[in-house]
């Protein structure tokens, strides 16, 4: 099996004033300028649209380009702007490069940003990624507490000419830069007229990055991406991809092993069998994801925090990560992934430690449990074993009857969750979209963050310390400032962390390299191909 590739994550945007040093990844010198075609499993994706996307991530990456790029040892580069500038954090002036075009030849510019952005941002229309637009002024505008917004524009968002538009934020972010990378999509471009017809748009969403969409997006039919001849970045290395849906990650997995698909993630439930599987075919990218058990806190049932802790400290997470996950991942010890710069390793304690004499006690002291438990996580994703094995954990330990309950797919389960309708426990993770600890901790604990109803937890005082971190901007004050963050959360410990996580791939005997960034995701466009392939 290949090392884990760990992600040096030591970018902060220090200085406030950035210079452009190109876009993207360097393609391998070994690969050609466009090669042949790659298949890639992924799950049916519904949402293509940048903003609303929720899994069609690894789509949306090669349909569109972003303002900067991350790589894999987190340095920050310029792929769509030209230049990104603040005096004081808040205000950041963005230019763009000329000459780019989008896929039905019309240019990008600063308008395109800015009309996107609203109709992102636009309540009314429930974009799934709006969140990511939180911090520009006037995004409260557009999502009012109560009754329909009296305007459709953020007032934050000014454009100075074709290629300049200006973003003021609620308060200094020297972090901004970072915000505007691949993995926040909701920052895509989108083409005059294509809030229009948003239906339209997502059936055959036009972006601007290194591949077009061929035919229109057909739910269970594979979504074919080929290399767009204008495109101004750095050139794929190969000339079409095919995302191919499956239902059933172990089919997936199945598929590549026969050589019928090039690359798909790896199951947790083949992680044990993987090396005998593929040999050194198997990529593990350490990676700023986590995963929590979230806890349907509305229930008075989990309202005493000793419950929680009891709970927390019931789950055995090292014989969990050998047996499930092949030893691939890490037992969360903090509130943010360790690669994310400052976060404060052993802040859980005891807590995050499996003690089952220790946890009967403290959840008999908190009064017990009534009635029964229902675990619930989304079906068909290879999560099965993981989650029968927590509640085993629970059952045994806590003598409360617990049993797993998978969703009939990962749409369901997450129509479930977001309507704060999760019968129990639930399936509760992310994968932060920039190196640092601000994207994990707003994703979770600032409402609106991102990843709505996946703890869920929001207090006033939390939101406070992540926008006093958000504010410095020195590199180790601001990480030390998320660090406080995390000192809060523990003291009401919302809800268990489980792992920190590794994303794992295996691939057929065509692909030679695959080449990932800050976000643990493939970069897909630079895959290199075996000779001959």
């Amino acid at each position: 099996m290949r090392p884990t590739l760990r992600i040096t994550a030591g970018v902060i945007a220090a200085a406030l004033t950035l210079t452009a040093c190109g876009g993207g990844e360097t393609a391998s010198t070994d690969a050609p300028t466009t090669g042949g075609a790659i298949s890639v499993g992924v799950t049916d994706p519904g949402q293509l649209i940048p903003g609303r996307q929720t899994v069609a991530y690894d789509f949306a990456m090669a349909v569109w380009a972003p303002l900067t790029y991350i790589d894999d040892e987190s340095t920050l580069t310029y792929v769509q702007a030209e230049s990104i500038e603040s005096d004081d954090a808040t205000t950041w002036t963005i230019t763009l490069k000329d000459g780019w075009t989008f896929h039905d030849g019309t240019p990008v510019t600063a308008q395109s940003y800015v009309d996107a952005w609203n109709t992102v941002a636009y309540g009314p229309n429930a974009f799934e990624n709006s969140g990511q637009l939180a911090n520009v002024v006037g995004y409260t505008d557009l999502n009012p507490a109560e009754g329909e917004p009296e305007t459709t524009e953020m007032s934050g968002l000014t454009v100075v000419d074709d290629l300049t538009f200006t973003v003021e934020l609620v308060g200094p972010d020297s972090q901004f830069p970072m915000q505007v990378s691949q993995a926040q999509t909701a920052m895509f471009p989108m083409p005059e007229g294509a809030a229009d017809d948003l239906e339209a748009y997502n059936t055959h969403p036009v972006g601007n990055g290194a591949f077009a969409l061929t035919e229109d997006y057909a739910e269970g039919e594979p979504l074919v991406v080929t290399a767009y001849e204008d495109y101004q970045g750095e050139a794929p290395t190969v000339s079409e991809i095919s995302f191919v849906p499956y239902t059933d990650t172990a089919t997936a997995y199945t598929d590549v092993l026969a050589g019928n698909l090039d690359i798909a993630s790896l199951p947790a439930d083949k992680m044990t069998q993987a090396a005998t599987d593929f040999g050194d075919r198997v990529y593990s990218f350490e990676a700023p994801g986590i995963s929590f058990l979230g806890l349907p806190l509305q229930d008075e049932r989990y309202q005493d925090v000793r419950v929680r802790q009891a709970l927390s400290m019931a789950i055995d997470r090292e014989t969990i990560n050998d047996v499930i996950y092949g030893g691939l991942y890490t037992p969360a010890t903090a509130w943010t992934p360790a690669i994310e710069p400052g976060t404060p390793e052993g802040i859980c304690g005891e807590y995050c430690e499996y003690d089952p004499d220790a946890a009967k006690a403290l959840l008999d002291e908190a009064g017990g449990f009534d009635g029964d438990m229902e675990i619930y996580y989304p079906g068909g994703v290879g999560l099965d074993e993981l989650y029968k094995a927590i509640a085993n954990n629970i059952r045994q330990n806590l003598g409360i009857e617990a049993v797993a309950t998978p969703s009939t797919d990962w749409a369901e389960f997450y129509e479930t969750r977001l309507a704060g309708e999760a019968p129990g426990p639930f399936f509760s993770r992310w994968g932060a979209l920039y190196p640092s600890q601000q994207n994990t901790l707003r994703v979770f604990f600032v409402e609106n963050g991102g990843c709505t109803n996946c703890i869920p937890w929001y207090d006033p005082e939390v939101a406070d310390l992540i926008a006093e971190a958000d504010a410095t901007v020195d590199a180790d004050g601001a990480a030390e400032g998320y660090a406080k963050v995390q000192e809060r959360i523990q003291e009401e410990f919302p809800a268990p962390p489980l792992f920190w996580e590794a994303y794992s791939y295996v691939v057929s005997e065509r692909v030679a390299e695959l080449k990932t960034s800050a976000a643990g995701n493939p970069d897909f466009a630079q895959t290199v191909l075996a000779e001959g392939a």
